[in-house]
């Protein structure tokens, strides 16, 4: 199924769900106003986050007030609140992995 998708659509499809996860807009609002159907928007979201791997990266911890975000590639931003244990990061995180 995977193999059938064209560089391109994958392209356009990636860039259309990251732009409505930047957005701040519902899904049936954003595709509304592209002119998208939202069942389309819906399955191509699915198919591509089920068909990219998650990647993490080694990051330096400073002190802040600010909760740590994570963006996932598919444009899903996860925000993890300040205070939370090693142990409970290290499930979520490996929860995400494939």
């Amino acid at each position: 199924m995977l193999e059938s998708m064209s560089e391109e659509k994958r392209e356009y499809w990636n860039k259309l769900i990251a732009e409505q996860a930047a957005s701040g807009q519902g899904v049936s609002a954003f595709c509304e106003q592209r002119g998208v159907p939202d069942n389309s928007f819906y399955r191509w979201r699915k198919r591509l986050r089920n068909s990219e791997p998650v990647e993490f990266a080694l990051l330096n911890t400073v002190s802040s007030s600010m909760p740590l975000e994570l963006c996932l590639a598919n444009g899903e931003r996860l925000r993890i609140a300040n205070g939370v244990d090693a142990a409970t990061l290290l499930l979520v995180l490996n929860a995400l992995r494939p």
